[in-house]
């Protein structure tokens, strides 16, 4: 018999995450039945949206999350034993699939990529970011006088330890990739130095400028075509103000705000949106389904593989330490994608 362990919502969050919220509990999982697979975790991914997906649960209920997962024990022909695939099966370390919403990571998987990539840049934070770049950037639709030459791309690079802003680094390289100009902002030097290495033109560490307005116009006297938000917002406002007639603002996240208990900070003012005719829309992954993820999905392996996208993974050893992860990445202290190792 395999126990399977998993982290419940012990107590839902008010403010920040402390371990008070979080229990670990063992169940005895049943005997397959046909056409079942047993999963162990591999790699299992901790995401700032899980703060927000939380209310969602009850007290009582297993943590959401994606996971690269091996099949150790196979009734269903269609997954047999030694399967790798990628799903949201939560944080547990096993559990029992009927094959529903399993994902077999693609056949031509390069042996030098990690697995734990499939979470992360060949992953959906990757995924999401190519639509981003393919849709909002590219679609230009009658206002298209812009060539993709002239665009101007605004990235949040890495996050902070207060604002908890979430990795953007992948989305500049594919903007870069499609021939755009990227400027990127960080919350240290060291991960300034990793947005330059990556090959972003501009670069600067917003805690140490004397005003963001002006670093944000200085790094693009013409504004920002393009805006990825994760963040939301006073830095999100801020960028707001310096967008371009026709600008495209993909709001992914509001991470700044995820662990607020006041109020929300005011919106940017709404002439701003309406003179400079934004367009600001809603932006989850599960929009694009089917062949346009898959080849979105080969489409960044191969540029990993190839070495036209770099990554950076920030890899935690040990399933008990899922909790720690987790608030550890709304801290910021991870640089790339944050993983826990099972």
């Amino acid at each position: 018999m395999v126990q399977a362990k998993s982290w419940t919502l012990k107590k839902h969050f008010e403010g920040f995450p402390t371990d008070s919220n979080f229990e670990l509990k063992t169940t005895d999982l049943p005997p397959l039945k046909n056409g079942e697979v047993l999963l162990e975790a591999l790699f299992l991914s901790v995401d700032p949206y899980m703060r927000v997906a939380a209310k969602k649960l009850k007290e009582g209920d297993s943590m959401m999350g994606e996971q690269v997962a091996r099949v150790v024990e196979s009734k269903n022909s269609a997954f047999p034993t030694g399967t790798i695939v990628v799903a949201l099966l939560g944080w547990t370390s096993h559990s029992i699939s009927d094959g529903n919403g399993l994902r077999k990571l693609p056949a031509e998987w390069p042996d030098k990529l990690p697995l734990s990539l499939a979470l992360g840049t060949v992953g959906m934070p990757g995924f999401q970011r190519l639509q981003f770049i393919t849709v909002s950037l590219m679609d230009m639709d009658d206002h298209g006088a812009r060539g993709i030459m002239e665009q101007t791309c605004l990235s949040f690079g890495t996050q902070e330890e207060e604002k908890h802003r979430a990795v953007g680094s992948v989305v500049g390289q594919i903007a870069k990739l499609k021939g755009c100009k990227v400027v990127g902002t960080a919350g240290s030097d060291e991960k300034v130095a990793y947005l330059k290495k990556l090959g972003f033109d501009v670069a600067f560490n917003y805690k140490t400028v004397k005003s963001l307005e002006e670093a944000l116009r200085t790094a693009s006297p013409g504004g920002y075509d393009c805006y990825f938000d994760n963040v939301g917002g006073e830095f999100s406002n801020t960028v707001i103000l310096q967008m371009k007639t026709f600008g495209r603002i993909a709001i992914c996240g509001a991470i700044s705000q995820y662990n607020r208990t006041g109020p929300c900070p005011q919106g940017p003012p709404p002439e701003v949106v309406i003179y400079q005719q934004l367009r600001m829309e809603g932006f989850i992954v599960t929009r694009w389904q089917g062949e346009v993820r898959q080849k979105a999905l080969t489409d960044l392996m191969n540029w990993v593989s190839e070495g036209k996208i770099q990554y950076h993974e920030h890899i935690t050893e040990g399933f008990e330490k899922m909790p720690a992860a987790f608030m550890g990445m709304l801290k910021g202290e991870n640089l790339g994608k944050a993983i826990v190792k099972a």
